[in-house]
């Protein structure tokens, strides 16, 4: 390619008029007062009247809009067409010049409801184009501009392309009977071990079917201390390390070498603190335990990003490519209230939003998303110290969009002397669609782990 190109001024560019079809817009116009209800016809084939390019075409479109709602008669004729219009421009609705009565009668005369979707399909890829186009603007702009930043810029404009094509309004909208067989077949079909992703403990993969499922979004909530991140780091050792499963952590707390530490003092049952300290070597049995492990640790489909920034737009560029490059099945978030939130008018909006984006992120990519989320106070003012879903906090939201909602709980973390020391509680307080329980498992902190009971 040559290099010319790139040092080339836009001016050229800009002076070629954005792609539009003046002749598909008129026949539009005019099918539409012929026909009333091919407004709803073409909606519902996703066709918007902001895709025109010719303001006149487009308020008459408004006008048989707003007349049919109120006649609802089959056919819009010119004349009531044009008193609408003029009563929009006399009033300052309409900014622009309304199409005269003499070319509202031609159009009228000659309107052929039948080439409406021709029409339409016309309108529309004109428009897509017009938007590409619009994005490739903005991506040279975004590019030349001293205040580029390559992370959030990318992302934006990344996120931007993917409404370049708008959905159809009925392209998600299916009759029951089209889900019926599958149901049917799913009720006398046990899951395989491919369908879910293992959680790495036994009686919490029972509880779930197997596991986790696309599409869930699922929420761990604790207070500090409790070992949340050890949980995140368990899911994603038994996904990646134990199954092969390509997985993304995304820690905003945790640096990579403290992550690397824990993962290995895991695997291979090496004390962390002998591996922060360097004495591993002193250990024998150790060294062979890590050996043993480290090929399966250096195998894994496991991404690590610990850049403390990190807005959706950002994650949801990330998961896109590791979808498409890696095939990646589960993301966990280290944790929610550490993530950029969006601009709200208070704190509840802004995590509320973030909640319902990452539902979406998991539904979208059909993957699973888990993510850690700090408890408020609640537990510690109980005595107890048990921990419920409505602790977690700006929990309205986050409890809603929810498919799964597991709350760590360990008592040796209030009282060193508890009977219960070095046992944990997963508390599954929200299960969408299966029941609830209390999965109590074993700690092990000086490996940073949690493991299933009975386990050593």
């Amino acid at each position: 390619m040559s290099t010319d190109m790139w040092d080339s001024p836009l001016d050229d560019l800009d002076n070629t008029p954005m792609p539009g079809d003046p002749d598909a817009e008129s026949i539009l116009a005019a099918a539409v007062m012929a026909r009333t209800d091919l407004i709803d016809d073409l909606a519902v084939d996703g066709f918007d009247p902001t895709d025109f390019t010719i303001d006149r075409y487009r308020w008459v479109w408004y006008a048989v809009e707003a007349l049919r709602t109120s006649f609802n008669p089959s056919t819009i004729r010119w004349e009531a067409v044009h008193r609408q219009l003029q009563a929009w421009k006399a009033d300052g609705t309409m900014p622009s010049a309304p199409l005269p009565l003499a070319e509202l009668s031609h159009l009228y005369t000659y309107a052929d409801p039948s080439t409406a979707p021709w029409a339409a399909d016309r309108i529309a890829k004109k428009a897509i184009a017009a938007r590409l186009i619009a994005h490739g603007y903005d991506c040279i702009n975004r590019g030349r501009s001293e205040a580029f930043d390559a992370d959030a810029d990318v992302a934006a404009v990344q996120t931007a392309l993917d409404g370049v094509v708008r959905q159809g309004a009925d392209e998600d909208t299916i009759q029951v009977s089209d889900v019926l067989e599958g149901v049917l077949t799913r009720a006398v079909t046990p899951p395989i071990s491919g369908d879910r992703i293992s959680t790495g403990f036994i009686d919490l993969d029972n509880l779930l079917t197997g596991g986790w499922a696309a599409g869930q979004m699922v929420v761990v909530g604790a207070r500090p201390a409790m070992g949340k991140t050890t949980f995140g780091l368990g899911l994603a050792r038994a996904a990646a390390i134990r199954n092969g499963i390509p997985t993304l952590f995304e820690s905003l707390e945790m640096g990579r070498e403290e992550i690397g530490n824990s993962i290995v003092s895991a695997e291979a049952r090496v004390a962390l603190h002998h591996i922060k300290l360097g004495i591993v070597g002193d250990d024998t049995s150790a060294v062979q335990r890590l050996a043993k492990r480290a090929p399966a640790i250096q195998a894994a489909p496991l991404f690590i990003n610990d850049n403390a920034f990190l807005t959706m737009a950002v994650l949801r560029a990330r998961v896109r490519h590791l979808v498409r490059t890696a095939g990646l099945r589960l993301v966990i978030i280290d944790y929610l209230q550490l993530m950029q939130a969006p601009k709200a008018e208070n704190r509840q909006v802004a995590v509320s939003e973030l909640s319902r984006q990452l539902k979406l992120l998991a539904k979208e990519f059909g993957i699973t998303v888990v993510v850690l989320a700090q408890l408020n106070r609640g537990p510690e003012q109980r005595t107890d110290k048990k921990p419920m879903v409505s602790d977690l906090r700006e929990s309205g939201s986050i409890e809603q969009d929810a498919d799964i909602v597991i709350l760590l709980h360990r008592e040796d973390a209030y009282d060193k002397e508890s009977a219960r020391s070095g046992e944990a509680d997963f508390i599954v307080g929200k299960h969408r669609g299966g029941p609830t329980a209390t999965i109590t498992t074993a700690f092990q902190g000086h490996y940073a782990r949690f493991v299933d009971m009975g386990i050593s």
